[in-house]
């Protein structure tokens, strides 16, 4: 397999660091090679704070995966997420190279003024995607690929995704300290549309709410394409937060709490039941209600998707939302969370697993949770128009002659002793001649 053909996706989490390496197969499902993932330590809110510590965390992932695949990996395509990261709508209009039949030269020049046509940009930001939303091809509306069309001008709507500077070289550095290389940044909403939404859904309106740890990440997809992004800063570690005030355990017995007895929807209690905390470091064993945990969660929950829910509705998209609602993200594994946004958004609601996933360690990458990096490694072999696709590699490792067996090395040893006396003995019947 040619080193090209490999894809490298790697998802630093505000409490995980993931990494997938795969490859494309026939009929276009991508083949997963290896995974590898570590706890995340060095990033608050999915912004970088600790660059040693995030460093750390992305080594002892890619150590995972080099280790199980026999691989040594170079560049990575890497999500970007953060409230440093914004988006700008931006327009633009150009007539159509002499042939009158759109190209790909004419589609990267309209791209190009789209860019050059945004307005507020300071230096201390830079681009990282030019997402075209609608191009309209003299009075032929609604494409997503004008190429093969003919006409005369072309214009239409673009989403660009802008970022700060100083926040991307922190990413850049934790990344590069870990010995790779960034072959792209993708925003993290595009790489969770490639992972979990079907073409349908996203041509009727589908919302999109990746409950992470310590973001909790939005985008709306209509037409065939990403209108609308937004980042809360409540999350999934803000509930293990509520669990250990209001439980009053540290925020370890708090997870595993939330993890074994967790859920987000009391109306689907049945009889409440005490849960045994055990003591620790002096303290003496105990029980919480089952039922109170629920509540805590519950109120946690229904704030964020109270917040998306108002966000979405300030956008002007809400009404717009046909295909329903899509929870990715470790918040999303919670029993109930699925009735809970049904109750707020009043719409149908379902879990996004990462798709398109064959052979391989499938099973332990069919879990929402690992949606944004699935989507990564999708997008590098994705066609995309901002010029950013190029290819993260992963080299095998030439396999490393076994040493032989002991018993092997003695036989050679006695061998070589017997051959050195014969040796010797013609030697010496050869002097006495």
């Amino acid at each position: 397999m040619p080193e090209s053909n490999r894809a490298v996706g790697l998802d630093i989490g505000t409490t995980r660091v993931c990494i997938v390496v795969a490859e494309k197969e026939e009929f276009g499902t991508l083949k997963v090679i290896a995974k590898g993932s570590s706890p995340s330590d060095g990033l608050r809110r999915a912004t970088v704070v600790n660059i040693n510590k995030t460093s750390a965390s992305i080594k002892a992932a890619v150590g995972d995966v080099e280790r199980e695949a026999s691989l040594v990996i170079h560049g990575v395509n890497v999500a970007l997420s953060g409230a440093h990261v914004h988006c700008i709508e931006s327009s633009s209009e150009i007539s159509i190279n002499q042939s009158g039949i759109v190209n790909e030269s004419d589609v990267h020049r309209f791209l190009e003024k789209a860019r050059a046509n945004i307005q507020n940009l300071d230096v201390n930001h830079e681009v990282i995607h030019v997402i075209p939303q609608e191009f309209i091809v003299d009075d032929q509306d609604r494409l997503l690929d004008p190429i093969g069309m003919a006409g005369t001008t072309m214009r239409g709507s673009v989403y660009i995704v802008v970022g700060l500077k100083t926040r991307i070289r922190n990413i850049r550095q934790c990344v590069e300290r870990a010995g790779l290389k960034i072959g792209a940044l993708t925003f993290k909403p595009v790489a969770l549309g490639l992972a979990v939404i079907k073409e349908r859904e996203k041509n009727g309106g589908v919302l999109l709410i990746d409950i992470g740890g310590g973001t909790t990440e939005v985008a709306l997809y209509l037409r065939g394409a990403i209108q609308y992004s937004e980042m809360i800063n409540v999350a999934a570690h803000d509930i293990t937060l509520d669990i250990a005030h209001g439980v009053q355990v540290n925020e370890e017995v708090a997870e595993e709490l939330k993890i074994h007895y967790g859920s987000a929807d009391s109306r689907l209690n049945g009889k409440d039941e005490d849960i045994v905390i055990q003591g620790g470091e002096g303290h003496s064993q105990r029980t919480f209600p089952r039922s109170s945990l629920t509540v805590i969660i519950e109120a946690r929950m229904m704030e964020i998707f109270e917040l998306v829910r108002d966000a979405v509705i300030g956008s002007g998209y809400f009404e717009e939302i046909n295909a329903g609602v899509i929870l990715t993200g470790g918040g999303a594994l919670l029993p109930g969370v699925v009735e809970l946004a049904r109750l707020v958004f009043g719409l149908d609601v379902r879990i996004g697993y990462p798709e398109a996933v064959s052979t391989g360690i499938q099973s332990d990458l069919y879990s929402p949770m690992d949606a944004t990096v699935m989507g990564l490694v999708a997008h590098v072999y994705g066609r995309n128009y901002s010029g950013d696709h190029s290819f993260a590699t992963a080299k095998e490792v030439p396999k490393e002659v076994p040493p032989a067996p002991v018993e092997d090395v003695l036989v050679v040893q006695e061998q070589g002793v017997a051959w050195k006396k014969v040796v010797d003995g013609l030697h010496d019947w050869w002097a006495k001649l």
